[in-house]
């Protein structure tokens, strides 16, 4: 795994404070949904221009707020597992990229299973 400043940083802040014992897959796994639940309320009952509002104001700072939890805790849980998240993403994509065909799914919004 590549040497990744915001890692060694998350690392450090929490061997500081001893909450590797508190930080298991399962409960990072649970924060991870938690942390995306309140992402989620930011854009709740919001119309498309609401939404659009929102970020234009204080909205903006709180939904940075949140992806940044979120990411927090998919690096140290990626981390703790041994699993390179950029590698995997990679491979996620490339994997899509055979499963959703430009010419199959351009414009639609169905699951490859019905294009």
């Amino acid at each position: 795994m590549p040497n990744d400043e915001i890692l060694e940083s998350l690392l450090a802040f929490r061997r500081e404070r001893d909450w590797e014992k508190f930080h298991t897959p399962k409960d990072l796994a649970i924060s991870i949904v938690l942390e995306a639940a309140e992402l989620l309320e930011e854009f709740q009952w919001k119309n498309r221009e609401e939404v659009a509002r929102h970020l234009e104001g204080e909205g903006r700072a709180r939904v940075a707020e949140e992806l940044a939890d979120l990411g927090i805790y998919l690096k140290l849980l990626a981390h703790d597992l041994g699993i390179d998240l950029e590698d995997a993403m990679r491979r996620k994509i490339e994997k899509n990229r055979a499963k959703y065909p430009v010419e199959k799914s351009r414009g639609t919004a169905k699951k490859y299973n019905e294009l």
